[in-house]
């Protein structure tokens, strides 16, 4: 039987245009793209310039403001303890850090490394219920002693999306620099101003039908001489990234941003809505009680759903389902880690409610056929697993 895929979140296929896009730079352009001599080494530049370009207009910026990395984790680490590991060489006065309570956990383990070895002071942005941010606790917790505020646009859990737009201007009133970890957002939303309201955005191929191992950052124009980099050597991307560039992965990258920008993934955007809400309909309806976390409509990403099934562990259910379903409990990076989510954690789960909870993630290739077998399975795993003192809601 083939496995259901419901965690797209984690991560989704390459598209075939991608791949398609990808293949040439593996065998028959495979110059360095920094050999400077020859036309062979310039013309995997230029490929690459180009990639560098659609990865840009994605977001609305220039070329020459995106770095490639090796994906968001790494994107994170260069804005974040860049910016705050060469303001502390020059002695600045602004030694605070603000970050979401529910941001990624690389981003909190930098905050840890920032308190740790550089003597900063960080401060969590609370969240509702829906996991949005507190804009009233984020205005009072920002003040001129503020370097840098991180938030994510799209929950990697609960899909919630933040809006931007408000907590860009709330942010830069207050004269600190925004980062924005955005690599849940291209499947979750438009993208073409995002770089208008953020002076730093994290992006990773492998969540935008693009290949692993290969991720952006956008960093201002203006802002990149007040980032030390992570990575030390031949100078390349503007100093700030040196290394040889991995140009099919690049390749990939920019392809994936065009793919993901286009008006017809826009369109499946709504259809992709559609059968999450299908989706969580039917999970209502089975007989064994839910809850459903995060916000509902325009403000949450459209293929993610995380509900808790009240009275069961979620590892069990999942160990149920194997290996006919693949899904998640909570994110896929911290799997294996016994505590429950920080996430569930801050929108104000008990420990009992947040072990409850799984995360299934819907992509674009995910069918109406998929979802009836899946709920079918979700039951029988359910029956399998329930005991007197878990009683159906209908009984």
């Amino acid at each position: 039987m083939k496995t259901l895929y419901f965690d797209y979140q984690a991560t989704t296929p390459v598209a075939d245009e991608v791949l398609h896009k990808m293949q040439p730079y593996f065998i028959e352009s495979f110059a360095n793209p920094h050999a400077s001599d020859h036309a062979l080494g310039w013309k995997t530049a230029a490929a690459v310039e180009n990639a560098a370009q659609q990865v840009a207009r994605l977001i609305g910026a220039d070329s020459d403001e995106i770095i490639f990395t090796s994906g968001a984790t790494e994107s994170n680490n260069l804005a974040i303890l860049g910016l705050a590991r060469r303001a502390a060489m020059t002695d600045a006065p602004k030694k605070r850090i603000l970050l979401s309570a529910i941001e990624h956990k690389c981003v909190l383990s930098v905050g840890r490394i920032l308190q740790e070895q550089y003597d900063y002071t960080v401060d969590s942005i609370p969240i509702d219920r829906n996991g949005h941010i507190d804009s009233a606790e984020l205005e009072r917790l920002l003040s001129e002693d503020v370097l840098l505020v991180s938030i994510m646009a799209v929950n990697n859990e609960i899909g919630s999306i933040q809006d931007i737009d408000s907590i860009s201007e709330t942010i830069r009133k207050n004269g600190a620099i925004f980062h924005c970890d955005a690599a849940q957002a291209p499947m979750a939303m438009t993208m073409e101003s995002l770089a208008a309201k953020a002076d730093m955005i994290s992006l990773s191929g492998h969540k935008m039908y693009g290949p692993k191992g290969i991720g952006a950052l956008h960093i201002r124009r203006d802002l990149q001489d007040k980032i030390e980099p992570l990575i030390y050597g031949g100078g390349q991307q503007n100093g700030l990234r040196s290394g040889t560039l991995p140009t099919p992965l690049c390749i990939g990258m920019g392809a994936a941003a065009e793919y993901i920008g286009s008006f017809e993934v826009s369109e499946k955007r709504k259809e992709l809505q559609v059968r999450t809400n299908r989706f969580i309909d039917m999970l209502s309806a089975l007989s064994w009680p839910t809850q459903l976390h995060g916000d509902e409509g325009q403000k949450r990403h459209p293929g993610n759903i995380s509900i808790g099934f009240r009275g069961f562990d979620a590892e069990d259910i999942l160990g149920a389902l194997q290996p006919h379903l693949a899904a998640s409990t909570g994110s896929a990076c911290t799997s294996g880690i016994p505590e429950p989510s920080h996430v569930l954690k801050a929108i104000g789960l008990t420990m009992e409610e947040a072990k409850s909870v799984i995360r299934f993630s819907l992509g674009f290739e995910t069918s109406d056929q998929e979802v009836d077998e899946a709920v079918k399975l979700i039951n029988v795993a359910l029956q399998k697993l329930s005991d007197p003192k878990v009683q159906p809601k209908n009984s």
